[in-house]
């Protein structure tokens, strides 16, 4: 398989995850706001650093799951910067699905755009430096928002959600390779 493939395998199993969530527990996410979306994203990425630190885990959830937690709650954040809305109303699946599809295709032209420039060097990346550009991500999304949002020449909060969306995949894509641990 090629990477365009290999990342549209890696977003369908996430989005699968999702949108079985979404008929399971209807869109109650839409309650958080932008900090809770953060911090989500952040204890998967603590966790998994802290299973690679201790080598072992106690809890089922493997460092797989995880990189999809982090990719679908990044999903979520972007979906909630759109909304910019308090309201809790309950998504329909058709319309949860619509603005999944739109946040990972936008995800994927980033991809392509910066697998052009980069010669995609994420594949001879650890494990451990998408998690740690992870949380590095996850620093900034907080201090832009201790900034009330605004930044002076950094990227916004949206292309934090989208960097860690790309980093999530290319986690599964080396670990459904072998390259990375599960």
């Amino acid at each position: 398989m090629n990477t365009n493939q290999q990342y549209d395998t890696a977003i369908q199993s996430c989005r699968e995850i999702f949108l079985k969530k979404t008929k399971d527990y209807g869109t109650s996410w839409r309650v958080y706001r932008t900090i809770s979306v953060a911090d989500q994203i952040y204890i998967k990425a603590k966790r998994i650093r802290t299973i690679q630190q201790k080598g072992a885990q106690r809890i089922g959830d493997d460092i797989l799951s995880e990189f999809k937690g982090i990719l679908n709650y990044a999903i979520i954040g972007l979906i909630q910067l759109d909304k910019e809305n308090d309201e809790t109303e309950d998504l329909p699946v058709e319309e949860v699905a619509a603005l999944y599809n739109e946040k990972t295709g936008i995800a994927k032209k980033l991809m392509e755009d910066k697998n052009h420039d980069y010669g995609e060097a994420w594949r001879e990346m650890s494990q451990e430096s998408f998690v740690d550009l992870t949380l590095a991500k996850i620093l900034r999304i907080k201090q832009i928002l201790l900034n009330d949002g605004a930044t002076i020449i950094s990227e916004g909060i949206d292309a934090n959600y989208y960097d860690m969306i790309n980093y999530a995949v290319f986690a599964l894509i080396l670990i459904e390779e072998g390259k990375h641990k599960k």
